[in-house]
């Protein structure tokens, strides 16, 4: 990924929405995130839906694997949708989702009977099968576990006690605060955060020493809103003030550079993005209006980053 598609990070790294009234994590949610998470997105699908633009985003840039979450869930009263990739010692990442909305759980039960389809347990939950070779459980009333079996296994492991949870892992718990009140918004981890910025920054990463800069590189959040226009707002956070200006400094060069080569489209689109930084903090600030941010959907540069 080059420099300048950092202008679009709003758009790749997806989904990601912010308007007034959104739904924080609720308790059981919370509860079966475990420790080591990766990611945690979080979509207010209340608020999609009060937005053509957001919509189309969402269909246009919604990976293949949290499509096949979604279209699982397809028909059921979901209110918010959250996506948590967690790291897994030796195995790699897993991924779960959890839906919040009204279920009708005790009509859910009833049809699983009425068709004789007996729930797998694992402790006290009743894991009953989803299309996609998924499986879901109620966590309570309002809230639906989903995922394959060894990933909710791993989620509720976390619940039950016999895995540490995500408020013993206080670097990632501690940036929710800052971007729960979005419609939509992620936390990302350490390393995922070093991977984005190399990948971001592209050729421009070897104008410093990255490989020394990254190791102060603790963590970023973001959330993006669509209740005026498109706004989007990243920050990086790093261990010091000398190393968020440098990449701040740095993604600016980068889309200096880049702009000269761009098409009409992506020009203005990097006209709408500022790059600072705030103590230890890199900041990054997308604001354009729908009509604008609609023609940039169609053109060929957001073509080839979304996909």
């Amino acid at each position: 990924m080059s420099l300048r598609k950092l202008a679009w990070m709003s758009t790749c790294v997806l989904f990601l929405a912010a308007l007034a009234g959104a739904m924080p994590l609720g308790t059981s949610a919370r509860a079966v995130i475990p420790s080591d998470i990766q990611q945690i997105i979080s979509v207010d699908y209340r608020a999609l839906r009060s937005s053509d633009t957001a919509m189309a985003l969402k269909a246009q840039v919604l990976p293949e694997n949290l499509k096949q979450f979604e279209g699982a869930l397809k028909g059921v009263g979901v209110d918010q949708l959250i996506f948590a990739s967690y790291r897994v010692p030796k195995q790699g990442i897993r991924i779960v989702g959890v839906a919040q909305g009204l279920f009708p759980v005790k009509t859910f039960n009833k049809k699983m009977a009425l068709k004789k389809i007996k729930p797998r347990k694992y402790r006290d939950a009743a894991l009953y099968p989803m299309s996609g070779g998924m499986e879901m459980t109620f966590l309570d009333d309002s809230t639906l576990l989903f995922g394959d079996i060894s990933a909710i296994q791993g989620a509720l492991d976390a619940r039950d006690g016999y895995a540490t949870g995500l408020d013993s892992n206080s670097q990632m718990a501690d940036m929710i605060p800052s971007v729960d009140s979005g419609a939509v918004w992620s936390i990302l981890d350490q390393q995922g955060t070093q991977n984005m910025m190399r990948s971001a920054l592209g050729e421009a990463s070897g104008l410093a020493d990255y490989d020394t800069i990254k190791k102060r590189l603790l963590g970023s959040r973001y959330q993006m809103n669509f209740a005026n226009g498109v706004n989007f707002d990243l920050d990086v956070l790093t261990s010091d003030s000398m190393t968020a200006a440098t990449l701040s400094s740095l993604v600016k060069a980068g889309m200096m550079y880049k702009k000269m080569n761009a098409s009409p489209v992506e020009k203005v689109a990097m006209d709408s993005m500022t790059v600072d930084s705030d103590n230890s903090n890199l900041q990054l600030h997308f604001k354009t209006d729908d009509k604008k941010f609609q023609s940039l959907m169609h053109s060929d540069l957001f073509a080839a980053v979304s996909h």
